[in-house]
């Protein structure tokens, strides 16, 4: 499949059934070229044909942007097509594939609080806060840093394990790297990030559970 027809179709990828017709609107080409991008995606085993409508499921969108990243479609143009959750998603699957124990969505309890992905190996998490939006100021980013570390603190007094560590992963690349020792991380970055993760954890804020 071509590359660049692949990565045009995922803003088409609605959950249930949608017509060649709607496809082409939802993907700015034409009825011809959806066409096209449909039957790849079917051969690929992305979404299914009945009664003149393509049927995809809810983890398709996300199936199709793994595809087209493992093909080489660069991860950020990948990610500006998907929505918060599916940009989540992602993010937990980059790190499952470094051999990260991962939770999506996990919710503390008094004071209530929600970490977006955790990553877990060999006893040190990574605490990671999902940004999937336009631009951040700096202000913006240090005030999410500020709580992410006070997550970093509440998940340790809970959890068991030996230590813990916050990050952020940004959809946009900034030229801040770290603020307090929080490592602000384009998506782009992130599997090289967890390459790296255990020969550079002494560069990072972590709480330690002694």
């Amino acid at each position: 499949m071509n590359l660049q027809i692949l990565v045009k179709g995922i803003q088409g990828i609605i959950p249930g059934g949608i017509s060649v017709k709607d496809f082409s609107m939802a993907t700015q080409t034409s009825e011809e070229l959806a066409a096209q991008i449909l039957d790849n995606f079917m051969q690929n085993g992305i979404g299914t044909y009945e009664n003149s409508l393509i049927y995809f499921e809810k983890n398709d969108k996300l199936k199709t942007s793994l595809l087209a990243i493992s093909l080489g479609a660069a991860i950020d143009e990948v990610s500006r097509l998907l929505e918060w959750q599916d940009f989540e998603s992602l993010v937990a699957e980059i790190l499952e594939k470094r051999d990260f124990d991962t939770t999506r969505g996990l919710i503390l309890t008094t004071p209530r609080m929600q970490i977006d992905v955790v990553g877990i190996k060999s006893e040190t998490a990574l605490l990671i806060d999902c940004k999937h939006w336009q631009k951040m100021n700096q202000s913006s980013l240090q005030s999410a840093v500020k709580k992410q570390i006070e997550r970093t603190r509440q998940f340790l007094s809970k959890e068991k394990v030996q230590a813990a560590i916050p990050a952020i992963v940004t959809l946009y690349e900034y030229n801040i790297k770290f603020i307090n020792g929080v490592p602000i991380i384009p998506i782009y970055q992130l599997d090289a990030f967890c390459d790296e993760f255990y020969g550079n954890l002494d560069e990072f804020y972590s709480q330690n559970n002694v």
